[in-house]
């Protein structure tokens, strides 16, 4: 087993963590509107499941990227016979992005990130201070 985890680590853990919720959340609002011929092909979006990761020698716990899947969002059936992608029905199948919840989760991982600078920043401050103070 490697050295144990430190408070640096468990910041830069949890900073990859919330880049791919935000890289997920704007690939999700870059597939919004989509159409496709069918249900089965209309673009899902997407979700990261994060995991806990406790470090036994050090007591810290920190978070990672288990997975990333596709919601169980339905797709949006649509009519329009003139689409070139329509099915013998005339439909065509939308992405179930919903804007607005993407919006949320790309403000909610922004903030996230930006608590785990502060919280690095000021751990990196009390260490300068620790040491100026001997």
């Amino acid at each position: 087993m490697g050295a144990p985890v430190n408070l640096f680590e468990v910041v830069q853990r949890g900073m990859s963590a919330q880049m791919v919720r935000m890289n997920a959340a704007a690939s999700n609002l870059a597939n919004s509107g989509t159409v496709a011929s069918s249900e089965a092909e209309a673009y899902r979006p997407l979700r990261p499941v994060f995991a806990q990761e406790l470090d036994s020698a050090s007591g810290l716990s920190s978070v990672r990227v288990a997975e990333v899947r596709q919601a169980e969002t339905a797709a949006v059936r649509r009519h329009d016979p003139d689409h070139p992608l329509a099915d013998e029905n005339g439909d065509v199948w939308e992405s179930g992005v919903d804007e607005n919840t993407e919006m949320v989760e790309i403000m909610e991982s922004a903030r996230q990130y930006q608590n785990l600078v502060e919280a690095m920043n000021t751990a990196k401050q009390l260490m300068l201070d620790t040491i100026r103070s001997k």
